[in-house]
């Protein structure tokens, strides 16, 4: 369709992604198509939902690793606060425990970015008509990884372990007893069958269980 035969409605997206070379390679190319409009680039996900709320967009294409806020939680507030806004992952780690999550915060669709521009258009227009877009060899793994084993609880808690976090700080940030941080560590270091909560923390995110 030529460029001066655009549709009278175009699709609103809103684009999220931190590394600034992608974001704008994206806004470019999703900007060349005939009935797709990028309305706004944010480089974090904490700035999204109010965005959202500003701009009104159709379609939020979010990645995962994102400063302040991940794509997955965004999602998932984007779902009770901005109904209308359907939501497509596009993430470099294509992790069986992302898809997982991104299907239970309301995402509609989850993508790898290293597929043509194209797929993507292709991605957002259908995500309007109800459907649900999924890269084909991730729901493949997904299925055969299964669900994730560790509880709410002990995603948290291994979550703040990070960064050589002790069990002490650990305690304090969550408003837990020590003893109780110690006994959610020991069930997912069970649960991952790994040696140590480090060990423990990169399996779980490796599998996208966090």
């Amino acid at each position: 369709m030529p460029r001066d035969r655009r549709p009278a409605k175009n699709v609103r997206v809103l684009l999220a992604e931190d590394q600034g070379m992608m974001r704008g390679a994206l806004a470019l190319l999703l900007g060349m198509e005939p009935d797709i409009e990028v309305v706004a680039q944010l480089g974090r996900g904490d700035t999204i939902l109010d965005t959202a709320l500003t701009h009104r967009p159709d379609v939020a294409l979010l990645d995962i690793e994102l400063p302040g806020m991940s794509g997955l939680d965004a999602a998932a507030l984007l779902r009770a606060e901005v109904p209308d806004c359907r939501v497509l992952i596009l993430t470099t780690f294509g992790r069986p425990g992302y898809l997982r999550r991104a299907m239970e915060a309301g995402a509609a669709g989850f993508l790898v970015k290293d597929g043509p521009v194209e797929e993507l258009a292709a991605a957002i227009r259908k995500v309007l008509t109800g459907e649900m877009v999924i890269d084909p060899a991730l729901a493949a793994a997904a299925l055969s990884a299964g669900p994730n084993p560790l509880t709410p609880r002990e995603c948290d808690v291994l979550d703040a372990s990070a960064d050589g976090a002790t069990v002490a700080d650990v305690a304090v940030r969550l408003r837990l007893s020590e003893s109780t941080v110690r006994n959610y560590l020991s069930s997912a270091i069970g649960k991952t069958g790994t040696r140590n909560r480090t060990e423990a923390l990169r399996e779980a995110r490796t599998r996208g269980w966090l």
